[in-house]
């Protein structure tokens, strides 16, 4: 399966989309049809499968292209990783930033594929609370590290849109595997990333 990002949309299932989003647009009310709207249901379909893209996307695959055989074990952390996801519930994205760490056991993997792990899961209709154990269990199966640990802070569009509408709440999630469930190792990677925890 690829792992590389696509960006151009001329598929069956874009022009199916397009029907769908011209009919929703046609049930709220609108005329599908004046200018303003006229290419709005075909953005809107090609936007979705850009957000959604992580479905044709393999993390597994991501991590052993870059994964390489080296003797280290101290830990290694890539934060402050943006991410942009949607909310299963309401289509409606939240976004926010990743911290992730790993304590080799004779393997590691480029730093850019923990960033795009996180793309591969975050690019699909998501709750943020799966989206951290996912990207920890990728990691964890590809690289069978010593440990894994996955923090993500971020905000939800559908609780500052609609429903609450409270614009400040900040909701943090994590997931700890291995030496990260021993609380030094837990606490020395939550020293280094606290500077970005609110």
């Amino acid at each position: 399966m690829s792992y590389k990002k696509t960006e151009h949309y001329d598929t069956p299932i874009t022009e199916q989309l397009i029907r769908h989003y011209k009919e929703i647009l046609t049930l709220l009310g609108e005329d599908a049809s004046r200018e303003g709207l006229l290419k709005t249901p075909e953005r809107q379909a090609k936007a979705m499968q850009f957000m959604t893209q992580g479905y044709q996307m393999d993390a597994h695959a991501i991590i052993n292209s870059a994964k390489f055989h080296e003797d280290v074990s101290e830990m290694i952390v890539v934060k402050d990783i943006e991410l942009y996801s949607m909310c299963e519930h309401h289509l409606l994205p939240f976004f926010g930033k990743a911290h992730v760490a790993y304590i080799p056991n004779g393997w590691i993997t480029g730093l850019s594929k923990i960033a795009r792990v996180v793309d591969v899961f975050s690019r699909r209709l998501q709750v943020q609370e799966r989206l951290t154990v996912q990207i920890m269990n990728a990691i964890k199966e590809t690289l069978n590290p010593l440990g894994v640990a996955v923090v993500i802070e971020a905000k939800h569009l559908c609780m500052m849109m609609r429903g609450v509408q409270k614009q400040n709440s900040v909701t943090t999630t994590s997931a700890f595997d291995g030496e990260f469930q021993k609380n030094p190792t837990r606490s020395e990677f939550l020293k280094l990333i606290s500077a970005d925890l609110h």
